[in-house]
């Protein structure tokens, strides 16, 4: 019989490990604010748009994530939470003068045109806000599942793009706002998709992570074992609104002009796009397939304008680059059924394994006899 000591790691070697994992996360980090130096100092404004929306489309897709995924609910509702954290953030932050430039036909409210405040607390503030409605609309809806779930958070979604249509002397109706301050950097957004990254990650695996795994797999089950279901679906119905408006105020205040219009039920689709591609119940599949997705889409741009093959000459065609995108990526979905992830996750061991296997010899060399 094998004594205990052989047959699972010791507590050294577990503590040896979680070590080198701590170190080999710091350095990556440090890699990453390395490269964000870079970029802001040599890309051109172009490459550095795409880079920030790379990250705000992974604080987008992780807040999805959690709740479609994690949680498996079946939400509709994220553009609608995303148009509280933009418009917040971007009345919050912009200046007096700018906001009575907007407000031309209707007066705005005297007491939002003396309020000016910090980027991060104006995002904080529109990320609270979302919570907020979140939870107001998340007591009733959440008690419904599947489809009607679905159809309840789009309903919901739609009611919050026209109540903001409508309130003149608050978002400016159906003008929304110009001349939004460019806050958004490459530190801001991939600062706040790391804190992100990193706040889900510790989240799934406390007990409130087990406890959303749980309702994903069996509701009966998990409350036959104790689990608050209103709870915890109000809890992760929150969250992700939270940083569903985090990530409006900084796609907002990247875009310097925001309407109703923009956040449509298309904005959560492109968003849904990237969770079940990347894989429902991943955030390193979510990670992966924000910045696929959004490179993906830039790169294939030429095929809106005319372009030569060498032997013939195509035609510009809009809307082309998201025939053929869209085409690539039901071809993703046909071979990688649960996303290019599945539930795995990133995992330092499997790194290291891998490398290891790599570099060894694929088997023993033959003996001169042909054996072995």
């Amino acid at each position: 019989m094998k004594s205990k000591s052989l047959s699972q790691p010791s507590a050294s070697l577990l503590v040896r490990i979680k070590e080198r994992n701590v170190r080999l996360t710091l350095i990556s980090i440090l890699l990453l604010c390395l490269f964000l130096y870079y970029a802001d100092k040599n890309f051109n404004a172009y490459q550095i748009r795409v880079l920030n929306l790379c990250a705000i489309y992974t604080v987008l897709g992780l807040s999805m994530n959690l709740i479609n995924g994690f949680t498996g609910l079946f939400s509709l509702g994220h553009a609608g939470f995303m148009a509280i954290g933009a418009y917040t953030c971007a009345l919050l932050t912009m200046p007096v003068a700018v906001k009575d430039q907007n407000f031309f036909l209707a007066p705005i409210n005297e007491t939002l045109r003396e309020i000016v405040l910090p980027y991060p607390a104006a995002l904080l503030i529109g990320g609270i806000l979302a919570a907020l409605i979140a939870f107001l609309i998340g007591a009733p809806v959440l008690r419904l599942r599947g489809d009607y779930l679905g159809i309840a958070t789009l309903g919901f979604a739609e009611i919050i793009r026209i109540v903001i249509t409508n309130l003149q002397t608050i978002t400016n109706g159906a003008i929304g706002f110009k001349g939004i301050p460019a806050k958004t950097n490459l530190w801001w957004s991939f600062g706040i998709a790391t804190f992100t990254t990193v706040f889900l990650l510790w989240l799934i695996k406390s007990s409130y992570g087990r406890a959303f795994k749980a309702i994903r797999e069996d509701e009966i089950a998990a409350e036959a074992m104790g689990v608050s279901l209103f709870k915890h679906k109000v809890l992760s119905f929150v969250i992700g609104a939270f940083f569903a408006g985090v990530g409006g105020g900084l796609l907002g205040n990247l875009l310097g002009a925001i309407n109703p219009l923009l956040f449509r039920f298309t904005l959560t689709f492109n968003i849904l796009l990237i969770i079940v591609l990347g894989g429902m119940g991943s955030i390193t599949g979510t990670v992966i397939s924000a910045f696929v997705v959004t490179i993906g889409q830039e790169a294939l741009r030429f095929l809106d304008q005319p372009f030569s093959l060498g032997f013939v000459q195509v035609p510009g065609i809009s809307g082309l680059r998201m025939v053929v995108f869209s085409a690539l990526l039901m071809l993703v979905v046909l071979f990688f059924s649960r996303g290019l992830m599945g539930t795995s996750e990133f995992s330092w061991d499997y790194i290291i394994d891998l490398f290891k296997r790599l570099g060894k010899p694929s088997g023993k060399p033959l003996s001169k006899g042909g054996t072995k």
